[in-house]
Order: C-alpha cells, then structure tokens, then sequence
C-alpha cells in the first residue's frame, strides 16, 4: 500500500508532538528537580511493598488453606462452639458451590438472572408481590422506613429492646426525620396492642407528631410474637391508615417453631425485613418483600445510600441455598430442641431464667445468681465454648460436643464444683476446642 503522504506542516506537528512525548515521559521517568526525583523513588520503593498481592507480583501468595476453619470446607468449624450469636454461622460449601455457579451481571441495572431469581423467590415464599436484595438487615430495615416516610413530622412506634431502636446508629432519625416511640411490653415479651393504643398519636394536633408507621420485630429476645397479636395490632393500624413494618430478621426462627407460616405473618404488614445472614447461614444479606410500588422506591433508597451492587449473584447465590436448605430443609426445628435442652441443664441445676425459650435463644439470669457477666464468660472460655454475658444463641451449628461443654460450665458455675468428665479430667487448649465442633453439614 502506498504511504500516506504528509504535507510539511503535519510532519512538523507530529515530530513536534513526539519530543514532546519523549519528553515528558523522561521528565516523569526521572525528574529533573532533586525533590521530584527523592519522591519519584520513593514512591516506587512504597509500591514495591504491595508487589506481593499482584498478579504478576515477584512474592508468591501462599495458596493452602487456613487451619483455624475460618476458609471455605475447612474441617474445623468455630462456629460449633460460637454461642454469642447466630450472626457467627459458618458459610457452608454448598453455598461456595453457588458462588462459583451463578451468574455475573449488573443488578443496578436489574439485569442478574441469579439476583432477580432470588428476589422473585423470595416474594412467591413470603405471598408478596416483589422482593429487593439488600446488604443486612440494618439496611433493609432503614430503606424500608425511608421509603415508607416520605413527609415529616412523624413517628413510629418501636418495642424499646428492639434491634431498629438500639443497634442501627439512630438511622431512623437521620435517614427518615422520624421520631421514634420507645414502648415497654407489658406483659415482658412483646408489644400487644393495648401496649400501642396507650401511647399511639392519632390526634392532629399540631403541638403533637403523629403516628405513622409501627414496626414490629418477630422474633424478639428468641421470644414469639403470636400471630394472634399481630393481626389485632395490624387490623387496628390499618383503620387508622398507620404502615406496618416488621423486623423479621428471626421471623424464620417463629415458622420454624409452628407459631404461624410466612405467608401468614407477611401478610399482616406493608413490609418486611428478611436476614438470611444469621441463623440460615449465608455470608451476608438480607431481603425485603412488599409490594411493587414499595420495592421500585426502596430500590432508590438503597441506591442513594451505597446499596447498590454491580455482580450481585456472588451475594444472592448463596442467600438462595441458606434459604433452601437451612429454612426450608428443617434444620431450625433441631436448634429448637437444643436451646430447650440447654435450657433445662440450667434449670435442673438450680439456674434461673430471664425469658421463656421459644426459639433457639436461652437467656440465663445470672444476675439472680449473683455471677458477674466476666467470670461466666471466662468459665465458658476455659470449657472451649464461646459466650457473651447471659444470652446463648443456639443456632444449627452448634453441636453435641457444645452442649456438653455447656453442662460443664453450667456445673461448676451454679455448684462451685469443676465438673467430672473427659473436658475437665485432662488440661486442653479451648482455642483448639472450639474449632473441633460438629453440627455442620
């Protein structure tokens, strides 16, 4: 082909443009000011330090696995022994498997077969018309009261212990203006709706700030809500034009125990949230069901707010087997007959409990036995089992061997006597201990 012929003022651009390439990359390469150049070195000193997390980095990255059990298919599970929460379940392999298997498009745009899957499920399973993935039940909860509340004042009514109240950084102040109505149970379990008409403002008075939405949680403190109670309180909000959320990051923990199925519950509220992260047993997420109108802003809350992913089925892919196999595969229902197990060593040794076990959560009361929450947490540490002051959340990971370390514990707290037996007989490292837990598929 013949050459492209240059006119005289085009090869002086381009000889022109080259020098001047030449140059500036020589000036980059090597700085002519002294300050320049001791900072051009060192910054290629300080990059060198990250050469070992490159690809084609000169430091190799060990490839074998942990053997703490805190990698994927690790033979030793902490979990086992982990009883502060159900937030401490380990993710399983099944659940790996998903993640490798699913699908890698961007769900910002709605466009994830696996994420939209999920949502989809998860709205036929809770009777709703359409379902959003969020990061946690914190996020779901909090894009569901700023969707909700769209113009102040107003306020909603919450259980005092409750998670929305006490543990999600005051969201519903900053993100929703709202005023929120700490209420006590009366009866010491949950909210009743006499509980709510007491302190509900229904009024439009303008010295007063209106109730507008009441959120529920289900479970709470392990402890059942009837379904009974929550259509009254529902029936009544609704003659009032009051929005019902619920806060069922444990509502399957409810089902699980026969109080009512899902559909059942969902049905009494505008929205609810749904945590797959605790005790079903996924990495992280948690889902929010309503209807579509409801489901099309809070997707824009969630985006306004950080919540939008682009590879979501890396998220929803497992969600879907811990929903599936953990919840719909019936292993809540043997974490029941645990707690209550556990429960009953307890009571069989003299020990007092704050609540009635419904679910898989045992509250001690130590405080009736004058035990300091340290020396119990410590007792528990030297058995190899993992404890926060007098709550003991038996999720499905615990196993046979926790439970005997348990009544070990148990023993020597409310006796004084160190407990007889193989955990006791011969010195032991807990560390170790608590990684040899069974309980996990």
């Amino acid at each position: 082909m013949p050459r492209t012929r240059l006119y005289p003022l085009q090869r002086l651009l381009r000889t022109s443009l080259t020098a001047n390439t030449r140059a500036v990359a020589a000036s980059i390469a090597r700085p002519a000011n002294p300050t320049l150049r001791n900072l051009h070195t060192t910054a290629r000193l300080a990059m060198g330090e990250f050469d070992q997390y490159s690809a084609m980095g000169n430091k190799t990255v060990p490839n074998d696995m942990p053997s703490d059990g805190t990698a994927w298919g690790s033979e030793k599970n902490p979990a086992a022994f982990d009883l502060r929460s159900d937030v401490h379940t380990t993710p399983t392999m099944s659940m790996l498997k998903a993640i490798q298997q699913c699908t890698l498009l961007d769900d910002v745009f709605m466009e994830d077969p696996t994420t939209l899957s999920l949502e989809r499920f998860i709205a036929d399973l809770s009777g709703k018309e359409d379902g959003l993935l969020v990061l946690s039940g914190t996020m779901g909860n909090q894009v569901a009261f700023r969707a909700h509340l769209t113009c102040p004042p107003h306020a909603v009514i919450v259980d005092r212990r409750g998670h929305i109240v006490n543990y999600e950084a005051g969201g519903v102040a900053t993100l929703s203006q709202a005023m929120v109505q700490s209420l006590d149970a009366t009866n010491g379990t949950y909210l009743t709706l006499e509980d709510i008409q007491k302190y509900a403002t229904l009024s439009d008075d303008v010295h007063s700030c209106p109730t507008r939405m009441i959120s529920l949680e289900n479970t709470l403190n392990g402890a059942i809500m009837p379904l009974s109670e929550v259509k009254r309180i529902s029936a009544w909000a609704r003659q009032h034009g009051i929005i019902m959320h619920l806060d069922g990051a444990r509502l399957w923990e409810a089902v699980a125990a026969g109080a009512g199925s899902l559909k059942e519950y969902c049905a009494e509220f505008d929205s609810i949230s749904l945590c797959i992260s605790k005790g079903l047993g996924a990495p992280i997420g948690s889902l929010l069901v309503g209807t579509k109108a409801f489901i099309k802003r809070s997707r824009w809350i969630r985006k306004s707010i950080g919540g939008g992913l682009r590879q979501a089925g890396v998220v929803a892919a497992p969600m879907r087997v811990a929903i599936e196999e953990t919840f719909l595969g019936g292993k809540l229902a043997q974490s029941h007959k645990n707690a209550k197990r556990v429960a009953k060593i307890w009571t069989d040794l003299g020990g007092k409990l704050q609540y009635p076990v419904d679910t898989n959560m045992v509250w001690l009361d130590l405080a009736a036995h004058q035990i300091e929450s340290n020396s119990f947490i410590e007792l528990a540490e030297k058995y190899g089992v993992r404890t926060g002051s007098g709550r003991l959340v038996v999720h499905y990971q615990i196993g046979e061997e926790a439970i005997e370390a348990l009544q070990k514990v148990f023993t020597e707290l409310l006796t004084g006597k160190e407990s007889t037996g193989k955990l006791a007989d011969a010195p032991h490292d807990p560390e170790d201990l608590k990684l040899k837990g069974k309980g996990v598929e």
